[in-house]
């Protein structure tokens, strides 16, 4: 072990540091009402684990409930800005924020709120504890209860965190900590904000006009189903497999076959097996024929395949093969995800619980056109905003793993910021 660091219960910390418990730097903990109130009021937030993300807190769904429902949760869970609240019932236990508000408010007793000992200890400086990864771990480790996960009042008493010497130092080190989160929110509201107006354009750019030429998807398209495999037939070898489950999970509406085949499904068959239909090409559109609701009728993959590296379409697929060059290959990437087609997808779909669109009913649904040109000059500008959105992406990724390694390093003590 490094000279000057000690093995403990919470892992390897400077020989100066210690371990506090939350009940010893807490002068109350406790959690909110046991039985809900009546919603619908207008005076007072009422505030639930649906209301605590990880990192912050957002109010944007919380309900409201009357003075007097409010008044008698708030006499025994009387939370007050710069509390810390803790999740500690169902799939977001252990998501942790800070109380910003000045205003009162009721909690659920899904959330659980700290109030620490501010001549000592700063809020600020156990949140990071909590959010970090072996904050995580020891929050997953106190749970108990199996169909519900849940954390008890007396196991939040118990949790341990490691401690500087100093307030001073608890304090430079959820600066830091904190002043990382700052840039990823900011990163993340801006490309909430470029996806807005990229929807925007989209749906001006991609919207019919005078000229446009209305064609069914039969006079542009031959359509296909995809070969029947299973997941337990897929591995790591084999030729791509494209399942209808990826197109689902897909964050894009194309898929590049030669930069992310190691992340391409494989299946281990025999190409003469496989109908020259379902190998997917350069410019092919995948679509689902079964989803679990209306949005997803119209899930698409657009297919760039330029060296035609053998790739299967699989269950549950329509493989759309072009009969023309009518419509231009990057344009397919954004031309059905506007509103006047996934409406035509919606009325088509079929079923109940798990709904989706046949090969027939998919050759009736219409689709307006530009020329060529004007289709290539709309695909340029929508595709200049994706790689912004992607270098954004891209950044936002990188600060967070920069964030993760500062956790790491400064709530361990292995970098000290005095």
């Amino acid at each position: 072990m490094k000279k000057g660091y000690k093995q403990t219960e919470v892992g390897v910390i400077p020989e100066d540091w210690g371990i506090i418990t939350a009940a010893d730097a807490c002068t109350k903990i406790q959690d909110g009402t046991h039985f809900s109130p009546k919603l619908g009021g207008n005076d007072y937030l009422y505030i639930t684990s649906k209301n605590i993300r990880f990192g912050f807190l957002d109010i944007s769904s919380a309900e409201r409930i009357t003075e007097l429902q409010h008044r008698m949760i708030y006499r025994r869970c009387d939370v007050k800005n710069g509390d810390l609240l803790l999740t500690k019932d169902g799939a977001n236990t252990g998501n942790a924020a800070l109380n910003s508000l000045d205003e009162e408010f009721s909690l659920l007793s899904s959330v659980a709120f700290l109030r620490f000992a501010t001549q000592k200890y700063l809020a600020g400086y156990f949140l990071q504890q909590i959010l970090s990864h072996q904050g995580q771990k020891h929050i997953q480790d106190a749970m108990t209860g199996n169909a519900i996960t849940r954390l008890t009042l007396e196991k939040i008493n118990k949790l341990c965190f490691p401690l500087p010497p100093t307030k001073a130092e608890q304090t430079a080190i959820a600066t830091a900590l904190s002043d990382a989160d700052a840039l990823i929110q900011s990163l993340e509201k801006l490309i909430a904000k470029k996806r807005l107006i990229k929807q925007g354009a989209m749906q001006e750019l991609l919207k019919p006009k005078e000229g446009w030429v209305v064609k069914k998807l039969g006079e542009i398209f031959t359509f296909h189903g995809g070969y029947t495999a299973s997941r337990e037939q897929l591995s790591d070898d084999g030729y791509c497999y494209l399942h209808y489950g990826d197109i689902h999970g897909a964050t894009k509406t194309f898929i590049n076959v030669k930069s992310d085949y190691a992340k391409i499904p494989k299946l281990q068959i025999p190409l003469k097996k496989v109908s020259p239909k379902l190998l997917l090409n350069e410019g092919d559109i995948v679509f689902v024929d079964a989803s679990e609701d209306d949005e997803g009728t119209s899930r698409h993959i657009v297919v760039q395949n330029p060296d035609g590296v053998p790739y299967i379409s699989g269950l549950h697929t329509i493989v759309a093969k072009s009969k023309d060059d009518s419509v231009n290959n990057d344009y397919k990437r954004y031309c059905f995800q506007i509103a006047y087609i996934k409406s035509q997808f919606k009325f088509y779909a079929v079923g109940t619980k798990v709904s989706g669109i046949s090969k027939t009913n998919i050759l009736k649904i219409k689709i307006s056109l530009p020329t060529l040109d004007e289709q290539i000059r709309i695909a340029t500008i929508l595709s200049d905003m994706d790689a912004e959105l992607s270098a954004l992406e891209t950044k936002l990724a990188k600060c967070k793993q920069v964030k993760q390694g500062m956790m790491q390093e400064l709530l361990t003590g292995k970098i000290r910021l005095v």
